[in-house]
């Protein structure tokens, strides 16, 4: 079942953001890790929010320990980012 992850990181600055996504492999406006159906990140008060959907929970959680989390330290956040996950009863994608 697919699930939007929602995470805060606090105390984090955008170009650490890109510091990671670079480190992904990930260039913006491009495709993003296995199971991931969409992604965006906004700048914050106090750092940083992205929202992802991901085709299920375990995807994210696999891409989130053995990816993000080791990245995210290589940049210097060492908080561990709140983490939200919401079931999707529904999703659409750009049309043609």
């Amino acid at each position: 079942m697919a699930v939007a992850v929602e995470l805060d990181f606090t105390g984090a600055t955008m170009e650490q953001y890109d510091q990671v996504l670079a480190k992904m492999g990930f260039t913006h406006g491009g495709t993003g890790g296995p199971g991931l159906i969409f992604h965006w990140a906004r700048k914050t008060d106090d750092g940083f929010h992205v929202t992802d959907v991901w085709e299920s929970a375990g995807q994210f959680q696999e891409f989130a320990e053995t990816t993000i989390g080791p990245l995210t330290k290589e940049v210097g956040l060492t908080a561990e980012p709140t983490v939200t996950i919401h079931e999707i009863h529904n999703y659409l994608t750009q049309g043609s």
